[in-house]
């Protein structure tokens, strides 16, 4: 069973969604299950992870609302107030819905350069192994010196970076990041999705061959083991279809092993978020 593990569902509000601007209006509308699902069933997906968008606790019951009622959606990432000193409650509020397999802040966003190394939010990391969560890291290149500081600190946890920490695609400037990406693979316990290339490249003339060094290098460093597939639908459709998603790492990874295609496809995302086959 192939896994999507990472897409997100909404209904279109212009203000909640403020971030979908003017260069974006091809995802300015409602994205539902029932969008997605003839995209997963054509492109031989046996389900998928809704991973959040909005930062609010609505986002995220309204993803396990979703996830409830489409057997589809085998997990979701929400997002909590890591910060909040509410935090412990909330969590173990959380642990009665088996299909929230972990959380995620858009750190990206966040003005403050170090805000994942404040004291209130480590402690809410902190907290996230105790009731068997995983955490999503949305970042730029900029802050993988920060998270290699970040994951040291809690040995246990399971992390994933997303969208490979955005490489800039368009420039082909990749120094900062391969090193930062080196320095945290070094982590047993971070892993690495292979998702939202294309929103990073060039949306109107970007090619499968600007992804190959930076698969060549997440591939090398993090190994078979620690990757997994993503869409980032349907942010990714900016740039590309969500069959053209799947083309540019189909062909990449069509030389690796059956096992190892397995592995990449969906055993390594069922294991880290404990999905129900």
């Amino acid at each position: 069973m192939k896994i999507d593990s990472h897409q997100h569902f909404w209904k279109y509000d212009p203000v909640k969604d403020a971030w979908i601007d003017d260069q974006m209006k091809v995802i300015r509308r409602d994205f539902l299950p029932a969008d997605l699902e003839p995209l997963l069933v054509e492109n031989q997906f046996g389900g998928c992870v809704a991973v959040q968008a909005d930062q609010s606790e609505e986002e995220t019951l309204f993803l396990l609302d979703l996830a409830k009622n489409n057997p589809f959606i085998k997990g979701v990432v929400g997002w909590i107030d890591l910060c909040a000193n509410t935090i412990e409650e909330r969590l173990q509020y959380y642990t009665k819905h088996e299909k929230l397999k972990g959380f995620r802040h858009i750190i990206q966003a966040e003005a403050d350069i170090d805000f994942m190394l404040q004291e209130k939010f480590q402690d809410g990391i902190s907290k996230l192994e105790k009731y068997n969560f995983t955490y999503d890291i949305l970042i730029f290149p900029k802050h993988l010196e920060n998270v290699a500081k970040l994951v040291a600190q809690f040995p246990k946890q399971k992390f994933v970076i997303d969208h490979l920490a955005k490489p800039d695609f368009k420039n082909k400037e990749f120094g900062e990041w391969e090193t930062g990406m080196r320095a945290i693979a070094q982590f047993p316990n971070v892993m690495c999705k292979v998702s939202g290339l294309i929103t990073e490249a060039d949306w109107n003339n970007w090619t499968a061959e600007d992804f190959t060094h930076c698969l060549d290098v997440v591939t090398e460093v993090f190994g078979i083991d620690r990757l997994m597939f993503g869409s980032d639908w349907p942010v990714s459709l900016l740039a590309a279809s969500y069959a053209e998603s799947c083309e540019i790492v189909e062909d990449y990874f069509s030389k690796f092993s059956k096992a190892d295609q397995d592995k990449f496809w969906s055993r390594n995302a069922i294991d880290f978020y404990q999905l129900k086959e």
